[in-house]
């Protein structure tokens, strides 16, 4: 803010009055330019407001409010970015107001929200009004994050831009930003987000919620993106809010106030359950149901000689279940007639690495079932022996194709760098599903072929297999179940409360499933304790109940996994 020269101005202003009569004579020759330039120069503030108010030179928004944002074009290694006072911060939401109503935003949809910190102590209370928007990252996540490139970071102001043309509702630049700021548009199809009011800033006014603020406590500013990563380092972005290291938020908060050390989010101990995401629980499971049956076939047939039904069935059931997967994938799409669009962003995204290596392991499966069944198909083919003899290599890299589209669908979640979906946790629940249902579907496989009258040597070893990833599911389940008995409230204590509280019935009957699919008929079978038909119908029941158990986990994946979002608390 401009310091007056409170007496300087007094004394300008008064040389400026008219003079009596009696006086003009003797003060006219002491007025000069250089005093009416000084007296310019010393306008108060309300009469700099009522002279700019006058002037038809700028647009008025610019003449309003050219003090809040900057005046040159960030040079190279700067951007714009939103400074906030927060000791001017009222939380009134003129600027949630202004920025729904300036933006055309649909009832419900918000790009800046006003949350409240809280904290100190009983005698010295503290609580902080917290406005915030998308902080234009220097490193976004929703643009590495997004599948179909429909993310932009502008060379020269930062920004960063949603193309809504280009987005195909995949929403997984939602779980990407860890501070909520794209926000998916249910009738449209898209995510949308702030961009600064980009267009304003271009004809010199200032943005929405800038504007709007009564107080003056959102201003644009140019800052230096070498000072960000500096500051992130040292944590120092704002309480309460997701660590700044993975994304170096642009945003400035600024106070002259020393704030408590325990200042905590309004809603920091409020847990509710999240969005299930049905689709993806069932892509999720089915994959890893057809990756698991067709990798433990080929190494049991490679290592051990089992003969689990002919070639083009095996291909066939994988393909088939890998098809359904990604079938149901696309009804979680806002746009899913531009599926397609799923692999342009293979180069950042490991949504779009997870699309190519299953649509690999497809292609590879049906090619491998093809080739096999070929001498059956086409005897008399010219080439033949010689296209058959690639038919092994080619189920080799089906196979390896399908155990890396797993890995690509934890590292979906693990980069979200979100506790509760960390690289151990997820890995152990993602391979632990592709184990145990590929271990039953192999199983009910080898009954069919001994009923066929083909020769099978499953081995008891791969029941307890089954039976061993089980236990481990188990015990990864109860451990994170235990979490709710810690003092200190942390995300994981969070996912433990949501399962044990308004998900109960849910995690009970996933806990019963996992131990009679797992534990319980794996035993019974491994030990032979019925044989023929009965031991065919206990695999089939052992398949369907590990199946429905590990839908249920997917379910409560989504579920239980507390949202990361900036401080709130003010609806």
């Amino acid at each position: 803010m401009e310091v007056v020269n409170v007496g300087a101005a007094t004394d300008a202003l008064d040389l400026l009055a008219l003079p009596s009569a009696g006086e003009q004579k003797r003060r006219l020759p002491v007025l000069s330019v250089g005093l009416m330039l000084e007296a310019q120069r010393t306008l108060t503030a309300v009469e700099r407001f009522a002279k700019a108010h006058d002037s038809p030179l700028q647009p008025r928004s610019a003449q309003y409010y050219s003090d809040l944002i900057p005046l040159d074009r960030p040079m190279p290694g700067e951007q714009y970015a939103f400074e906030v006072d927060l000791d001017r911060c009222t939380g009134c939401k003129s600027c949630v107001s202004a920025c729904h109503t300036l933006n055309g935003l649909d009832e419900g949809e918000l790009w800046r929200s006003v949350g409240l910190l809280h904290g100190g102590t009983p005698d010295s209370p503290a609580q902080q009004n917290v406005t915030t928007s998308c902080h234009h990252c220097v490193e976004p996540a929703c643009m590495q994050g997004c599948p179909t490139q429909a993310y932009e970071k502008d060379p020269v102001t930062g920004i960063v831009k949603h193309l809504d043309d280009q987005c195909f509702g995949c929403q997984y630049c939602t779980l990407m930003c860890p501070y909520d700021a794209p926000k998916y548009n249910a009738s449209r199809g898209i995510v949308r987000k702030c961009d600064m009011c980009s267009d304003r800033l271009v004809r010199g006014e200032a943005p929405a919620c800038v504007q709007a603020c009564p107080s003056g406590a959102i201003a644009i500013r140019v800052v230096d993106q070498a000072a960000i990563v500096q500051g992130s380092e040292a944590r120092q972005f704002l309480p309460g809010a997701p660590a700044p290291e993975q994304t170096l938020p642009a945003t400035r908060y600024k106070t002259r106030r020393a704030m408590p050390g325990n200042m905590l989010p309004a809603d920091f101990y409020s847990t509710r359950a999240e969005h299930s995401h049905p689709p993806l629980v069932v892509m999720l499971t089915l994959t890893q149901l057809s990756a698991g049956a067709f990798g433990l076939s080929w190494l049991g047939e490679r290592a051990f000689a089992w003969r689990l039904g002919g070639p083009l069935a095996q291909a066939l059931l994988a393909s088939t279940l890998a098809l359904l997967a990604l079938f149901a994938s696309v009804f979680h799409l806002g746009r899913p007639w531009l599926a397609y669009r799923a692999v342009l962003g293979w180069r950042t995204s490991w949504l779009s690495r997870e699309a190519i290596a299953f649509g690999l392991f497809i292609a590879l499966a049906m090619t491998w079932g093809a080739l096999a069944a070929m001498p059956l198909l086409l005897p008399d083919f010219r080439y033949q022996a010689l296209l058959t003899s690639f038919a092994p290599t080619v189920r080799t890299v089906a196979a390896l194709a399908g155990t890396l589209g797993v890995f690509c669908s934890i590292m979906v979640y693990v980069v979200t760098r979100r506790e509760q979906w960390s690289a151990v946790r997820t890995g152990i629940e993602f391979f632990g599903t592709t184990l145990v249902l590929g271990g039953a579907a192999v199983q009910v496989a080898a009954h069919d072929a001994l009923a066929a009258g083909a020769v099978s040597a499953v081995a008891p070893s791969l029941l307890w297999l089954v039976a061993a990833t089980a236990g481990v599911k188990i015990a990864l389940a109860a451990s994170g179940l235990l979490h709710v008995r810690d003092r200190r409230t942390s995300t994981l204590k969070r996912v433990a409360q949501v399962m044990l509280v308004e998900l109960g019935g849910v995690t009970t009957a996933r806990f019963c499933l996992l131990l009679l699919g797992g534990l319980i008929l794996p035993s019974v079978l491994a030990t032979a304790i019925m044989t023929g038909s009965a031991a065919r119908a206990l695999s089939l029941v052992m398949l369907f109940a590990l199946f429905a158990g590990e839908l249920m986990e997917r379910y409560l994946f989504f579920r239980a996994a507390p949202a990361s979002s900036m401080p709130g608390g003010l609806k």
